[in-house]
Order: C-alpha cells, then structure tokens, then sequence
C-alpha cells in the first residue's frame, strides 16, 4: 500500500504555522494583554514610591545572596571529598555574610549597590567608546558611539550624585525598566493574530 504525499502541503504547512492546527486558528504569540497592564502598573508604581522599590530591590538582592549562600554550602558539604572544600564552604559563608548584612542594613546595601552599579555603567560606556571607534569603517558606528556616550554619562552622574541619589535611583531605574517591559508586552498582545478569526486555507 502506498501513500501519495503532496508537496505543495508541506510546503503550506512549512509556511503558514496555522494548517497544522485542527481548529484553524492562529495561535496566541503575544499572550495577554493584562501581563503587560500589570506590569506598567507596577512600573508606576515603582517610580512613584523610588524609595520603597531601592529598599524592595535591595531585600531582593540580600535574598538572593543569602540563598546563593546556602545552596554553595551544601554543594561544598555534597563534593567535599572531591577537594576544596574548605573554598567553596568560606564562599558560601561570605555570600549568607553579605545577605544577612543586606538584611541588616538596608542603608548600607543601598549605598552599596547604587555605587556598584555607577562603576558598572563607567566600565560599560569606556568599552563602548572603545567599540564604537574600532567600528569607524561600518555605517552605523556612530548609534554605537552614542549609546557609549549616554551609558558614561550616567555612570558619571550616579558617581558624582553619590550618596545623595541612592535612596532613589534604584527603585526608579527598575521601575522604568519594569514600565517599558510592560509597555512592550501589551503592544505585543495587540498586534498579535485575532484568535477568533480563522484563517482561510489558499485553494488552487
């Protein structure tokens, strides 16, 4: 018994996502529109009270430090005939240590983390510079350039506003981040495919 397969099929199911599926529709790809709500909300939010989301985003910070600490401490206990044990177990003590000392001292995590990330921002822009100058021979070197440029100036800024800007600055660059992921999200949701329409299959 033979099967005849047609060609031009395959080719319409290579092409078009929807004829594989039984019911015709166009599957969902920008998901709800409510995430992307929620999370300019909280975006808001965030900038609106910078102080609580800098002390709500330097908790996280302590969590994740502390709970990196205990996972390290029991690898270290798991593999210790496997040798360096005594490393790995001082680096997960010194990861709780830092987490506990978040925990502790939230005002000195903040001051901590806004001066990290300054330095952060400095060493970035200074390779972008760089980047962007052994890029001259391409088109669009100078986007590069640029975004070197902004990324030092606000190196610089956090750097000569220290400590002053650290009650805020944490909280409202996160809730900036926060409110364009949601603004992406819900304009994805959007312009995704109606899923209520079927789609029509070509006929020849």
């Amino acid at each position: 018994m033979t099967t005849n397969t047609n060609p031009d099929a395959t080719n319409a199911n290579a092409t078009n996502p929807t004829a594989s599926r039984p019911d015709g529709l166009a599957p969902r790809v920008g998901g709800s529109p409510w995430i992307g709500v929620l999370l300019i909300v909280l975006g808001i939010a965030a900038i609106a009270l910078p102080v609580a989301s800098t002390i709500f985003v330097e908790t996280w910070a302590a969590l994740i430090l502390a709970s990196a600490g205990a996972a390290k401490i029991v690898y270290a206990f798991q593999t210790r005939q496997s040798g360096g044990f005594i490393w790995q177990l001082l680096l997960g003590i010194l990861y709780v240590a830092t987490g506990i000392m978040l925990f502790v001292y939230p005002y000195t995590g903040i001051l901590t983390l806004t001066l990290l990330l300054g330095s952060f921002l400095l060493t970035e822009g200074v390779f972008e510079l760089i980047l962007a100058f052994r890029l001259r021979s391409q088109k669009n070197w100078l986007w590069v350039l640029g975004d070197g440029v902004i990324t030092l100036l606000l190196g610089g800024m956090i750097w000569f506003q220290w400590p002053f800007d650290a009650p805020w600055l944490l909280g409202t660059l996160v809730g900036a981040s926060v409110l364009f992921t949601g603004i992406s999200r819900l304009m994805l949701s959007l312009h995704r495919p109606d899923a209520g329409q079927p789609t029509q299959a070509a006929s020849v």
